[in-house]
Formats: C-alpha cells, structure tokens, sequence
C-alpha cells in the first residue's frame, strides 16, 4: 500500500491538504503540513491533496 509523504522543506503550510484530507493530513506546531497517518484514508482522497498542493510537496511514497 502506497502511503503518502509531506516534503517539510517544501511545505508552506497552506493548509489546503488538511482541508482535503483531514485523517492523513494535519498542520504541526512548526506550521508545516504532516502526513500523520499516511495510509487513513482513500488513496483517490490523498491523490487529490497532493494534485492540490500548490508546491508539489506532497508524494507518495
């Protein structure tokens, strides 16, 4: 099972990931998206929060 990752050093933390896919996605403390359960969900659901973000920072992995 493919599970997605979050490029922290790409990130910019627009939240648009979160909004898309709240169980695999939230925003950390430093403002920067996590994917903190990278298989919770659908992976049609994440495939769309990584065709959203807007700096290409999410993949799978």
């Amino acid at each position: 099972m493919k599970s997605a990752h979050v490029d922290q050093n790409t990130c910019i933390g627009c939240g648009l990931c979160v909004q898309l896919c709240p169980k695999v996605f939230e925003i950390q403390d430093d403002g920067k998206s996590k994917a903190v359960n990278p298989t919770g969900d659908d992976e049609a659901v994440v495939q769309s929060a990584i065709d959203a973000c807007p700096v290409t920072a999410i993949s799978w992995k």
